[in-house]
């Protein structure tokens, strides 16, 4: 398989306390809220069934609300479970949560944020959430790889069992955030635009 044989079926893009699937703004918070409000808000529009969300630390709020939403109105759930797989990017890895819990040690470490110290606990999460046990990776670069993020994930689709692959931006550094994920599959549905680099690039540039 190559680029041409893989799809960009789904993209949610979470920025600015909005929400959008697809290109078409789904929810918008009230600015004045802090990140973690804004989450809390997000949870309760999309989901609001899943206690364990509370525990999480915010990047892997943000990406579990990310996958939440382009997960919706869509049959991946049905794919076996190994065929389904994630690739995540961020700058800051999980230094947000490293800091916090750095803190912690000066008195009593806390394990609840020991847990969430390295950046591909955000996969976990969302792999817990939704039954998915295929390849995952996730990968630390200054800014989003439309490149990486298109050539990556479309030689999964083709050497691997995947068929279908979450991707993209998961970003949290104090009150700064930012999450652009894709959905990508090897079958022409949903979206259907040929998982491109400028693809990738055009959508998570899109004035939103």
């Amino acid at each position: 398989m190559n680029s041409e044989d893989a799809y960009i079926t789904g993209c949610c893009i979470i920025r600015n306390h909005r929400v959008y699937l697809n290109g078409t703004l789904q929810w918008e918070a009230d600015q004045a809220l802090g990140l973690s409000e804004f989450l809390r808000a997000g949870y309760d529009r999309f989901s609001g069934q899943y206690p364990k969300f509370h525990k999480m630390d915010a990047l892997s709020k943000l990406g579990w609300l990310a996958a939440e939403v382009l997960l919706q109105s869509t049959d991946v759930h049905t794919l076996p479970p190994e065929t389904v797989g994630l690739v995540l990017s961020n700058r800051s890895a999980s230094l947000d949560t490293d800091v916090r819990y750095y803190a912690t040690v000066k008195d009593i470490a806390s394990p609840a944020l020991f847990v969430y110290t390295l950046p591909n606990i955000v996969m976990g999460e969302i792999c817990i959430r939704h039954g998915f046990k295929g390849e995952n990776t996730f990968f630390v670069s200054d800014t989003f790889d439309a490149g990486l993020m298109s050539e990556y994930p479309a030689t999964l689709l083709a050497v691997t069992p995947l068929q279908a692959c979450i991707c993209g931006w998961v970003e949290v550094m104090e009150q700064q955030y930012e999450a652009a994920v894709f959905l990508v599959e090897n079958k022409q549905r949903g979206l259907a635009i040929p998982l491109t680099a400028a693809a990738l690039t055009a959508s998570y540039q899109q004035d939103i």
